[in-house]
Order: C-alpha cells, then sequence, then structure tokens
C-alpha cells in the first residue's frame, strides 16, 4: 500500500505566498513523474504542474510563471511554491504520483487527499 499526504494549505491574503508539500509512503520502489492538481468548487479539475524523476517540470500557462514545482527524491516528496497567488487560486489541491511498489512490477497511479488553499483578504 501507499498513501500520499498533501500538507502546508491554508489561508492567506492576495499575493501572498504558500508551499505546498506532498511525502509519499509505504511499498515504494520508484517513484516517476510527480503532480500536482487543484478543483475549485463548481469547477473541473485541472493540472497545475508535473515533474519528471530528474527534475524536468512543465506547467499551466494559467499560472504565469507564479508557481514552482520541485521533488527531493531522497524524501519521497514533492513541492509547489505558490507566489503572488490570486483569489482564483483558491481551491483544493492534490497530489498525484506513478508509483512502482517493486523492481519489475506494475506503476501504479496514487492521489492525496487534498489540502484546501483559500486566498482571500
Amino acid at each position: 500500500q501507499v498513501q500520499m499526504v498533501e500538507s502546508g494549505g491554508g489561508l492567506v491574503q492576495p499575493g501572498g505566498s504558500l508551499r505546498l508539500s506532498c511525502t509519499a509512503s509505504g511499498r515504494i520502489w520508484d517513484i516517476n513523474t510527480m503532480r500536482w492538481y487543484r478543483q475549485a468548487p463548481g469547477k473541473q479539475r485541472e493540472a497545475v504542474a508535473a515533474i519528471a524523476r530528474f527534475g524536468h517540470a512543465t506547467y499551466a500557462d494559467s499560472l504565469e510563471g507564479r508557481f514552482t514545482i520541485s521533488r527531493d527524491n531522497a524524501k519521497n516528496t514533492v513541492y509547489l511554491q505558490m507566489n503572488s497567488l490570486k483569489p482564483e487560486d483558491t481551491a483544493v489541491y492534490y497530489c498525484n504520483a506513478d508509483i512502482e511498489s517493486k523492481v519489475g512490477g506494475p506503476a501504479n497511479e496514487y492521489w492525496g487527499q487534498g489540502t484546501q488553499v483559500t486566498v482571500s483578504s
């Protein structure tokens, strides 16, 4: 079994910053791509950012360069640094990863339970 737990969400004023973390634990051999998604009430879940095993990152164009994804493979952790936050960034943020639990085994997709980010004055 693999568990993924997000942390770092909360209430922040417009223009402020937050850093989200997500740590995977359990039976893990290798973590491939790690991702962040978000979903606001009444809206579809959207991809925010993704980072490959050795650091190549991609972002949604709508972020306007305000977010940075990173990872620490030794800690099985992915981060999302969010700067210049706007009210429209308010959403539940979810982490996601493709994880191999053993050598030669399948890569399965896992999700965290989400962490709430609220941007409001």
